[in-house]
């Protein structure tokens, strides 16, 4: 596979930056919600001194809530520690053109601690990295998707604030699913997105109208583990500053309207061994020609589901996705090319896939992948057997397990979970237990536009 447009080495940026090309490079990294924080940095002295020396952050940007207020009660990070800094090192794999700005570039950062220059544990990208250096360790590429929904709105984004982000108008006004015409009056946003991520080092294939007012969703290539996770929020960074420069809105909300589809992140994956996939196989599972290697990954990611579910779906929003009927999966069962399933697999011999649809659109895809992979590792190590193939409507199989109801539900998994622990660290449970907890918190002290509307005149 050729290397993707966009995509830059240093010598390329140096060039750049000599005829003007450039002149602005960008330090970022995926903060606890999957947002990119970091700096600008002008291109010249990138070269001379931050390409080498990297920089530094403020350590409490992962203690932070929504709101970017500090938040008491981690370890990691405190007003007692004094909240000092951690190091940001680029890592100069990921250099791109970001081409939606004005001469920019764009690297990500792997989070270090400032002395020691050892990866912060508790960061998304360091704790996706551990996982994959335990499939290394076995001899296994892992190669992925995501498949990213989200809506498009004909207000701006300080329109719909000014608004209470209530009453926007969607660019599109009736169900659009694969509806060309309805698409075609959303191309001045879904063109420039996919123009503006190919030239960025984030190859397209194809984008279509979703099963909701407004909604669309737009593919990109596969890739190894960490660049598609890398890729997927470059993405949604990429496409909320198109949306804001063309004045439209973007919202990447698991729910954002009830009545309407909810936004899926589906994220498909497979694990390679010797440039091969190692899912493929001639051992029947239902449908399946299959291997062993995937028979027990497909276990192993169907038992640590309810473990995990917070990684897959982080916000009290989340968990108003999960409606029967609805597109979103409710039920841990898996099929045959069946999009009723919480797992749906797909295609055969090489291309050979387990696609997960738990996830929604506001998962962090570094936690997300991470979780993914150390189930399905786990199911290898233990050699967990999946349940037998569902046929028909799982969504009316009532004796299927759940996934969890709501945020605080899927707390009590991850919290009490032995597995999560051993995956990836005590520090590492308890650090997102806590950020979990204080989104639980602080929904529980607001005041919502459904109470208003209930109890103002009538209680």
């Amino acid at each position: 596979m050729s290397e993707p447009r966009g995509m830059l080495t240093l010598e390329d940026l140096s060039s750049k930056v000599d005829s003007e090309e450039i002149e602005t490079v960008i330090l970022a990294f995926p903060d606890l919600y999957g947002r990119l924080m970091g700096k600008r940095f002008d291109a010249e002295f990138f070269l001379a001194e931050a390409a080498r020396q990297g920089t530094h952050a403020c350590n409490y940007l992962l203690t932070v809530d929504m709101e970017m207020e500090p938040v008491a009660g981690y370890r990691f990070a405190n007003w007692e520690a004094g909240y000092g800094d951690f190091h940001l090192a680029p890592d100069m794999s990921t250099l791109r053109v970001a081409s939606w700005l004005d001469k920019t570039a764009l690297v990500i950062c792997d989070v270090e601690d400032e002395a020691s220059r050892q990866p912060v544990n508790v960061a998304p990208r360091s704790i996706l990295r551990r996982q994959l250096e335990r499939a290394a360790s076995l001899g296994y590429d892992v190669y992925a998707a995501s498949e990213l929904e989200y809506y498009i709105y004909e207000d701006s984004y300080r329109g719909a604030r000014d608004k209470g982000y209530a009453d926007l108008s969607p660019q599109g006004w009736y169900l659009e699913d694969y509806h060309l015409l309805q698409g075609t009056r959303e191309e001045p946003f879904t063109a420039a997105a996919r123009f503006h991520l190919k030239h960025s080092g984030i190859p397209v294939e194809n984008s279509k109208g979703e099963w909701g007012l407004g909604q669309h969703e737009l593919n990109i290539r596969y890739a190894d583990l960490l660049t598609m996770a890398d890729r997927h929020t470059v993405m949604k960074h990429c496409l909320k500053e198109i949306a804001d420069g063309l004045g439209f809105s973007v919202t990447f909300m698991a729910k954002p309207q009830a009545g309407q589809a909810g936004s899926s992140c589906h994220i498909h994956l497979s694990l390679f061994a010797d440039e091969s996939n190692a899912f493929a196989g001639d051992e029947a599972l239902g449908p399946v020609a299959g291997s062993a290697l995937f028979r027990w990954f497909l276990g192993g990611w169907m038992t640590r589901l309810r473990e995990l579910t917070v990684f897959y779906a982080p916000t009290i929003n989340s968990y108003k996705r999960y409606e029967d009927g609805s597109w979103a999966p409710t039920r841990i069962a898996w099929s045959y090319d069946n999009r009723t399933a919480g797992f749906r697999v797909v295609g055969q011999g090489n291309s050979l896939r387990i696609e997960c649809r738990v996830p929604g659109a506001d998962c962090n895809s570094y936690l997300a992948y991470a979780a993914a992979l150390a189930s399905g590792l786990d199911g290898i190590a233990k050699m967990t057997e999946p349940p037998e193939l569902f046929e028909g409507d799982i969504y009316a199989a009532g004796h299927l397990p759940r996934v969890p109801y709501t945020l605080e539900e899927a707390l009590e998994d991850f919290e009490s979970s032995a597995f999560a622990r051993e995956a990836f660290g005590v520090d590492v449970v308890e650090h997102y237990s806590h950020f979990y907890r204080t989104e639980i918190e602080s929904f529980r002290s607001a005041v919502t536009d459904w109470e208003r509307r209930r109890y103002f005149e009538r209680i």
